[in-house]
């Protein structure tokens, strides 16, 4: 086709045209991308996103958030920072990130307390925390602690031998305790010998294992601590000697006698029958998030019958081959139905809620009009020995959050990356083999000579 001057000029005018809007195209949507990011998450795990339990916490944070990241020149550690936070403020656009060099400013980390390169330093409403482990399930706790109008108090029983919350015994609480200041709950001891009653500032009291008897004042003191709606958990042991017995007539609890052992419990390469797995939760707020089982080492069975006014929900449930064995636990047992042993399955676990009798005085950031109680056969299950089996540590923390009128913990799993190898058979490997070795180049070849094949013919 012959073109004359005047079309060629004017093909030339389209094309410089097309030129500069095409260049003015891209130039607007380099900009728009600037102003409106668009991200995308498409790892196996989502591991680039926040978990939902993070996403729920921010959306309840109604102010700014400042990070700041006391951290050298380092790219690496910076880029670290920044991916974190990042995650974050897509969530939350008024969460700020400053980085500062340490070495510039010495007054300010020491007056911090800063002591790692990287460590994070995060503000909230006027309070401040530092955080020295980079990662989603730290700065998530650390903004939960911070949204807290005031830290709730935790008081443990103290003076009858019972397990000290920061001891480092075997039998002790200790590695549980440090896990409740991570989240924001503060824990001390409780002597009614010397306060005489339960102080008020108090969210919850914790009766975990006396190894005496409790003196008459001291049961009343506990008593009229219920009776004015206070929240209570209750770690039982086989033959409690506690002598708390009309604590538990009046909250309808009766201790069945002997010790909770579970025949299935080999099948599971548990030796010992009076470890028995718990994998039967009841519905409720603080087992809902449990996928494992928890693991109790001798527990006691529980008889609930609620008394006028209050609700009881089973939260832990023994298997239905378990029983209350009455006997010696070394040796072999067996069920005896013409004894006083009861067959399975057992209640170990109980949370009984009542309206509060007492209400609160108004303004109290952790009042509600519900007076929580939670009851459990073992204490062990909690022990510095046992802590790591199974769901006993989650189970743990969820019956503090809810007793503290918390119902939402917000526990993060971490998200590891998914297994990038792929093991395959010598026959899966001979198959792909002979399938792109020798038959998709085979087929190829086939197919090319059949179109020359039939062109040829024409």
């Amino acid at each position: 086709m012959w073109l004359d001057r005047s079309v060629r000029r004017r093909l030339g005018w389209q094309s410089l045209v097309f030129s500069l809007l095409f260049a003015v195209v891209m130039g607007l949507l380099a900009w728009l991308s600037t102003r409106y990011p668009i991200q995308a998450d498409w790892t196996a795990n989502g591991r680039n996103t926040l978990s939902p339990a993070s996403q729920r916490l921010l959306a309840h944070l109604d102010g700014p958030i400042r990070v700041t990241a006391y951290a050298r020149d380092n790219p690496a550690l910076r880029d670290a920072i920044t991916r974190l936070i990042s995650r974050y403020q897509r969530y939350k656009p008024d969460l700020m990130l400053n980085f500062v060099n340490p070495d510039l400013l010495p007054d300010r980390v020491r007056e911090l307390g800063i002591t790692l390169d990287g460590e994070l330093y995060v503000e909230y409403r006027g309070r401040g925390e530092k955080l020295r482990q980079l990662g989603e399930p730290a700065l998530t706790q650390a903004l939960q602690r911070l949204s807290r109008q005031r830290t709730p108090i935790v008081r443990f029983l103290d003076g009858h031998g019972e397990r000290k919350p920061l001891g480092v015994a075997n039998y002790d609480l200790g590695t549980f305790i440090r896990e409740l200041e991570k989240i924001g709950i503060q824990p001390r001891p409780l002597n009614l010998a010397v306060e005489m009653r339960v102080p008020v500032a108090t969210a919850a009291v914790v009766i975990a294992g006396p190894q005496t008897p409790l003196p008459p004042g001291e049961v009343e003191a506990i008593l009229e601590y219920v009776k004015q709606g206070g929240a209570l958990w209750w770690l039982l042991e086989p033959g409690d000697p506690s002598g708390l017995q009309p604590l538990a007539a009046a909250l309808g609890v009766t201790l069945l006698s002997g010790t909770v052992v579970d025949a299935s419990t080999p099948v599971l390469g548990i030796k010992s029958p009076a470890f028995i797995p718990i994998a039967d939760y009841g519905p409720h707020p603080i087992t809902e998030s449990l996928h494992l089982p928890a693991l109790l080492p001798q527990a006691v069975a529980l008889e609930v019958q609620p008394p006028i006014g209050w609700k009881a929900t089973v939260l832990l449930e023994s298997q239905s081959r378990s029983w209350t064995e009455t006997g010696p636990l070394d040796g072999t047992q067996q069920f005896d139905p013409d004894s006083a042993e009861r067959a399975g399955p057992l209640t170990v676990g109980v949370a009984l809620f009542r309206p509060r009798p007492v209400q609160p005085a108004t303004g109290d950031p952790l009042a509600v009009n519900e007076q929580r109680i939670v009851i459990i056969g073992d204490g062990d299950f909690l022990s510095n020995t046992y802590l790591g089996n199974g769901a006993n540590l989650e189970l743990g923390l969820n019956i503090v959050h809810w007793l503290t009128l918390d119902d939402a913990p917000m526990l993060i799993s971490p998200k590891a990356a998914p297994d990038s190898n792929l093991n395959l058979s010598e026959g899966a490997l001979a198959l792909i083999a002979a399938v792109f070795l020798i038959g998709l180049p085979g087929g190829l070849l086939t197919s090319g000579w059949l179109i020359w094949f039939y062109r040829r013919r024409r």
